[in-house]
């Protein structure tokens, strides 16, 4: 879905503005470990001005794949860091229309925390 591979690339631009533009206005985000909820398109903005501290540090996507089904898709990523070789982890997206209405991270929180 082209909406995941624009949203991919304004991370990598670090164009945030852009990248909000495809959620709604009351969009939940849900972080590793499910504690972490933001609501709303202007939290989720202000989050991502602190990126560099959610990623770990060397954080690249080095593969991509999606599967699609009925207004969601699962996004399959490899990734690799300064301090994890490889590994993986999903990510859920689920619409509205055609904007993302909610993002849910699944990951081995254990390693994230170590990749840090």
């Amino acid at each position: 879905m082209g909406i995941i591979q624009r949203g991919c690339d304004a991370v990598g631009a670090q164009d945030f503005d852009a990248l909000v533009t495809d959620y709604t206005e009351q969009m939940t985000f849900i972080m590793p470990g499910q504690t972490d909820i933001l609501v709303g398109r202007q939290q989720f903005r202000s989050a991502l001005n602190g990126l560099g501290t959610i990623l770990p540090p060397g954080f690249e996507i080095t593969e991509l794949r999606q599967l699609e089904g009925k207004n969601e898709v699962v996004s399959i990523v490899e990734w690799q860091s300064d301090k994890i070789a490889a590994s993986q982890l999903s990510v859920l997206f689920k619409f509205e229309g055609d904007k993302i209405n909610e993002e849910r991270w699944f990951i081995d929180t254990e390693q994230w925390k170590t990749a840090f």
